[in-house]
């Protein structure tokens, strides 16, 4: 099968999940924004404040539930100038499956490196069957909301390390925040920045030597 043989000397591929497989939750977040006359990116700004001890950091490593992060979302927004409740951001998290990207890993897949899946997440109850199916085919799977730590924190990377059993210098990943790739690229990793579908599948075809399509 073409794609299927490499001589690259990386031996996994580690994928963000929201803004990389999925589509960027920032798109829904900027048309809150403009239906209720928000600044533009008015809630990235809220979780970039104080970005290792806000409401965002403690969901996504579960260390409060939702209701309480709606609550301190809310206070934390109204600090910053607008008061949004938190429910109302946690609805926006889901985005729509890129098949384009998920035909990409399974011929990262077919060709025999190690897949993983790094992501910031929080805890849900719902099902996506359409997520699901996608998240099935990773080799292992980091959730912040199930490890207690998130990226950028350094151990979260060294968790998909051990778990993925390589080292840093044989991994490349796929993020859609800068934030996210400085810590995996300090390691040793060969870091992709996602700016959408198209360009990051021919970042990783280069790095890889690989037909992705």
């Amino acid at each position: 099968m073409p794609g299927t043989e490499t001589t690259t000397s990386f031996r996994a591929v580690f994928w963000d999940f929201g803004g990389v497989i999925l589509s960027s939750p920032f798109d829904a977040f900027n048309e809150y924004e403009r239906r209720n006359g928000l600044p533009v990116d008015f809630i990235r700004t809220v979780n970039s404040t104080r970005p290792d001890t806000n409401a965002w950091a403690l969901i996504e490593r579960r260390e409060v539930d939702a209701d309480t992060f709606d609550e301190l979302f809310a206070s934390e927004s109204e600090a910053l100038g607008h008061r949004i409740p938190g429910h109302d951001v946690l609805a926006m998290l889901s985005g729509a499956v890129r098949p384009e990207m998920v035909t990409a890993l399974d011929r990262v897949i077919e060709a025999g490196f190690v897949t993983a899946c790094l992501t910031n997440n929080v805890r849900s109850d719902q099902r996506r069957p359409e997520v699901d199916a996608v998240m099935v085919r990773f080799d292992h799977v980091v959730e912040s909301s199930k490890v207690g730590c998130r990226k950028p924190e350094r151990r979260f990377y060294e968790l998909a390390c051990e778990m993925a059993g390589v080292p840093a210098e044989a991994c490349v990943f796929l993020d859609d925040l800068g934030i996210n790739l400085k810590p995996a690229r300090s390691m040793g990793m060969t870091t992709i920045k996602v700016l959408g579908a198209n360009q990051a599948i021919g970042d990783l075809e280069t790095v890889l030597g690989l037909s992705l399509r």
